[in-house]
């Protein structure tokens, strides 16, 4: 099974790659596929590379469903975080 998570991205890079906060954990992310994306916009993120451009609340619905499972964000997410899922 494949997951895509939502992230919003808050700082554009070089050769098309950008910085990506997911539930407070930052990691980067290509824009390749979706090269309209900019700052503040929420994409799902697969693999490294952005995949799509998503709604806002679309993404803090998802994002929302995604902390009622700490166990799935536990390592990739920094601790406080975590706690606020609980």
């Amino acid at each position: 099974m494949c997951l895509a998570i939502p992230a919003q991205i808050t700082e554009l890079k070089d050769n098309n790659m950008v910085e990506v906060n997911i539930l407070g954990a930052t990691r980067e992310a290509s824009i390749d596929l979706t090269p309209t994306a900019k700052v503040g916009d929420y994409v799902l993120v697969h693999a490294g590379f952005a995949i799509e451009v998503v709604d806002p609340e679309f993404a803090e619905e998802t994002l929302e469903l995604v902390k009622q499972f700490p166990e799935m964000v536990a390592e990739e997410v920094p601790e406080a975080a975590a706690k606020q899922a609980v």
